[in-house]
């Protein structure tokens, strides 16, 4: 049995977690916390330094009892040279050579993949994508990565960008995605999400029809998807119809992927398992 630790850096929120690997993986621990993004890369590198820490404390761990650490993160990143490139969900975060700072402050191997590859990685091997060959991944989460299994090997393409799916267009224009306005990630992850409820929201208040759940600015500036699920999940006419919209880009870029790639299965995690009785019903009209 080998011990680990696995790191996750998200736009939102970080995990820090202890497995133990046998068989299968086990998770014995967990520690999360926001990443307050905003508030920039050095205060996140120092919080992700003090939960290892505090994992390895609460279990008695010194660096040869941990066989090594695993990092997601969001893309784009280099996992051969374990550098965090410019994900656009992680300002400040450029060119940070995460593995090498890692491998110094703890004295123990790290490896970095791309969020939505290890993620593909995981559901492939012991999850909902075990026993295919060919199969994608979707975060939809505060981005919209991909990670794709062809023939039993995953992608990773020339550069390492191999399942960026999220850059893709699938309209002229629409919310804004790693700077690509009318992108599949501008249409469907939960940034994106919230930046076109908060434009249609604008726009309506402007022809006099102000929505309910965001009748005014300060209310339209700070709302999120978690905001516009709960309205939509109480019935607000608004909200079920931002998540129409959604329901419809997200089934436009599954079908371009599904013509492309030819797979068996397509995973989708975060907002669709939480949201998915919101989102399937348009998606499957363009499928």
């Amino acid at each position: 049995m080998h011990t680990i630790i696995g790191i996750d850096i998200g736009g939102t929120k970080c995990a820090v977690v202890l497995g133990e690997v046998a068989q299968g993986i086990r998770i014995v621990d967990r520690i999360g916390f926001p990443t307050l993004a905003h508030k920039g890369y050095p205060q996140a590198r120092e919080r992700i330094f003090q939960a290892v820490d505090e994992m390895m404390e609460r279990h008695a761990l010194i660096p040869k009892d941990v066989r090594a650490i695993g990092i997601s993160c969001g893309g784009p990143l280099n996992s051969k040279q374990g550098v965090v490139l410019c994900p656009p969900n992680l300002p400040g975060w450029v060119d940070v050579p995460i593995v090498a700072l890692l491998e110094e402050r703890f004295r123990m191997p790290a490896f970095l993949q791309n969020d939505a590859k290890a993620c593909a990685l995981v559901e492939w091997k012991m999850g909902a994508g075990r026993g295919c060959r060919d199969m994608v991944f979707l975060t939809m989460g505060t981005g919209m990565g991909g990670g794709i299994i062809a023939g039993d090997r995953l992608i990773s393409g020339a550069s390492d960008m191999g399942g960026e799916v999220g850059h893709i267009r699938i309209e002229e224009d629409g919310p804004v995605g790693f700077g690509k306005h009318g992108s599949f990630e501008g249409f469907t992850s939960g940034g994106g999400i919230a930046r076109l409820a908060q434009s249609l929201a604008r726009e309506a208040i402007l022809n006099g029809k102000p929505f309910s759940f965001a009748a005014g600015e300060e209310a339209i500036r700070v709302l999120d998807t978690k905001t516009l699920a709960q309205a939509a999940q109480a019935g607000d006419g608004d909200a079920v119809r931002i998540f129409h919209i959604v329901g419809e880009k997200l089934g436009k870029g599954l079908a371009l992927l599904i013509d492309i790639l030819n797979p068996e299965r397509i995973v989708i995690g975060s907002i669709f398992v939480r949201c998915e009785a919101l989102l399937r019903p348009a998606m499957e009209t363009v499928l």
